[in-house]
């Protein structure tokens, strides 16, 4: 085992792509798991037999405006952001009734393929710019030390088969890792709206 890493008891899922998710799900379940989720993925999960709480139980709050106010909220990023070993930050999730989460998975809406279709809108495009996803990707990989931030379906069978291995810890140098590719996909997100936003107007990107 890692000395003083953590184990992961609660994992916080919300995905676009859907592949290979009710496997990685039922695994994360079968180690002991709690599993969170948002909207149509903790439908798809409930739907597959599995126990998931939802998010708007956990922030009391429900999600509005189609769907694009859901996860920024304290009761989420406080249990992404809290560091283990800093008192202060246990003391205020104490505090306020939040609880960590030691996995996150995410994927992002399809900007890039949303633009590559020939009628596509800019009302379209901007509605497939992601703001949670990115949000909750990073601020899980800033505090990588304690969680296994997930944000594609190929990283799935190494997350598990790493878990299962190491009774469920967190090993740092694999969540390091996964916290580097999580900064080059938001940087590669961003440029691609950047650069769409600027041809639409006009301006050098």
């Amino acid at each position: 085992m890692y000395q003083g890493s953590v184990k992961l008891k609660r994992a916080l899922i919300s995905t676009y792509d859907r592949s290979g998710l009710i496997e990685f799900a039922q695994s994360l379940q079968e180690i002991g798991v709690e599993l969170v989720s948002t909207g149509g993925t903790a439908r798809a999960m409930r739907d597959a037999g599995l126990s998931v709480t939802d998010v708007a139980d956990v922030t009391g709050f429900p999600e509005i405006m189609d769907g694009r106010v859901k996860t920024l909220h304290p009761k989420i990023h406080g249990g992404l952001l809290g560091v283990r070993d800093n008192d202060e930050h246990m003391a205020t999730l104490t505090e306020h009734g939040i609880d960590p989460f030691e996995l996150v998975c995410v994927n992002l809406y399809p900007f890039e393929a949303a633009i590559s279709k020939p009628d596509c809108s800019l009302p379209e495009a901007i509605e497939n710019i992601d703001i949670g996803g990115p949000t909750m990707l990073r601020s899980s990989a800033k505090n990588h030390r304690s969680i296994y931030v997930v944000s594609s379906p190929s990283q799935y069978p190494e997350t598990i088969e790493r878990l299962r291995a190491d009774d469920g810890h967190i090993d740092p140098a694999y969540s390091m890792r996964l916290a580097i590719e999580v900064y080059g996909l938001t940087s590669r997100y961003d440029a691609a709206i950047t650069a769409y936003l600027a041809a639409q107007a006009g301006l050098p990107s």
